[in-house]
């Protein structure tokens, strides 16, 4: 068996592990939080959304908004309705949505920054991100051993760029986007498994549009 098949084993084995200790854990503390941060009868457009797993549990928390995702890999089945786009465009007008939310999409990508201006652009009132700080010790190690299991065995992408605290904040205020509310305490993980991959890793940024910096 080759090393790329070895690989590819491991993933699906480690990954059903995810599924069964985690995956749903994680996907009902995401909608929860993510639900709770987004205004009231909002339009909502999931950047990078999948099948919609998270977007469909936070419209069941949330009746009263509207949500729709882009995907860049479709899927046969979704959850919400989804549009497939090139992963740097979004197809809508200035000001169509009034919250784009990134649910750890952005780590998947090249150039952030660049899909973040799109946000902006396309969100008349807030930016939401769920993703990565890249701090603390062997933090880009953890990182990439968290998104290897939960996204490898799907044909994910995976760059593993991960800004740092600093990093985020000097893009969002050169974008134009400044932190309303900051959570860093998500809670994702039962207790054996939360001090190795949870605390300092994660965080969700409720951001509205502001002046950018140059």
């Amino acid at each position: 068996m080759g090393l790329l098949a070895v690989q590819k084993s491991w993933a699906g084995v480690l990954g059903a592990l995810h599924n069964d200790f985690v995956f749903e854990r994680r996907v009902g503390i995401l909608s929860d939080l993510l639900a709770s941060l987004l205004p009231q009868s909002a339009r909502v457009l999931d950047v990078g959304c999948g099948d919609g797993a998270i977007s469909f549990r936070i419209k069941q928390r949330r009746p009263d908004i509207e949500i729709r995702g882009v995907e860049v890999l479709p899927r046969e089945r979704t959850h919400i309705p989804v549009e497939v786009f090139d992963g740097v465009h979004i197809p809508y007008e200035n000001a169509s949505f009034n919250v784009v939310m990134f649910s750890d999409v952005l780590h998947h990508t090249n150039k952030p920054e660049l899909i973040l201006s799109e946000a902006r652009r396309v969100a008349s009132q807030y930016v939401l991100i769920k993703d990565h700080y890249r701090n603390g010790f062997a933090a880009g190690m953890r990182l990439r051993f968290m998104d290897w299991i939960g996204n490898a065995r799907f044909g994910v992408a995976l760059p593993y760029n991960y800004w740092s605290r600093n990093e985020w904040s000097a893009n969002w205020q050169h974008i134009g986007l400044c932190p309303a509310k900051l959570i860093t305490k998500l809670g994702l993980y039962p207790p054996f498994a939360d001090w190795l991959f949870g605390g300092g890793l994660h965080f969700i940024a409720l951001l509205s549009k502001c002046e950018p910096t140059d």
